[in-house]
């Protein structure tokens, strides 16, 4: 308290346990010695040194499945507030499963776990993508989230191969060239063995 002055106090190194209700006192002089008096309540609060963590999720969505994930904030005193946002909208509040808050070791800080389940609908999806978002607050001093991005399900393409062994219809012109060409190959060898037994003949008179 070494800077501190008739009218500001100053408190260094503080703890935890250093709050409590603080009281001021003003005394006037003689010959009346008024006294005014006035108190405030002082919270030393302890900030998380890590942000919330989204645990449970996939990474991969289609319509109808079931979302169940968990936000869990860093150790804090008092326990941050937690929210979750679905594409930048807050959650459904029936969606949401909690909040639980957990204290931890022993100097008493505080966890807090807060859920979300919800149905997979068309709607959740934004470009193929749904963003889940984490916020956590602890009234003005601290604001941090976690945001996790998740993709649908795509529907399969048919397989090249499985196209491209699709047959020919009946009579298709593929068909008609064919045929046309083994009709040319049959006249041309029947005119062929003719034309050798004509030589053939001759060469024999």
């Amino acid at each position: 308290m070494h800077n501190s002055t008739e009218s500001v106090v100053v408190l260094s190194s503080v703890q935890l346990s250093s709050t409590g209700t603080y009281r001021c006192e003003v005394s006037g002089e003689a010959p009346f010695f008024e006294t005014v008096t006035d108190h405030q309540k002082m919270t030393v609060v302890a900030l998380p040194e890590e942000g919330p963590k989204i645990s449970g999720g996939r990474p991969r969505y289609q319509v109808g499945d079931t979302v169940r994930v968990n936000c869990t904030s860093g150790k804090s005193k008092p326990a941050a507030q937690l929210n979750w946002m679905i594409n930048g909208e807050p959650a459904d509040p029936k969606f949401l499963k909690g909040p639980e808050t957990v204290t931890l070791g022993r100097e008493g800080l505080e966890s807090s776990i807060l859920g979300l389940e919800f149905v997979v609908r068309h709607k959740h999806f934004k470009r193929g993508n749904m963003k889940l978002k984490c916020l956590a607050t602890i009234a003005t001093l601290y604001l941090v989230s976690n945001e996790e991005s998740v993709e649908g399900e795509r529907p399969q393409k048919a397989s090249v191969l499985e196209s491209r062994g699709t047959a020919a219809p009946s009579g298709s012109r593929a068909d008609r060239v064919q045929a046309a060409s083994s009709q040319g190959s049959f006249f041309l060898n029947a005119s062929l063995s003719a034309l050798c037994y004509v030589l053939l003949y001759m060469s024999s008179r």
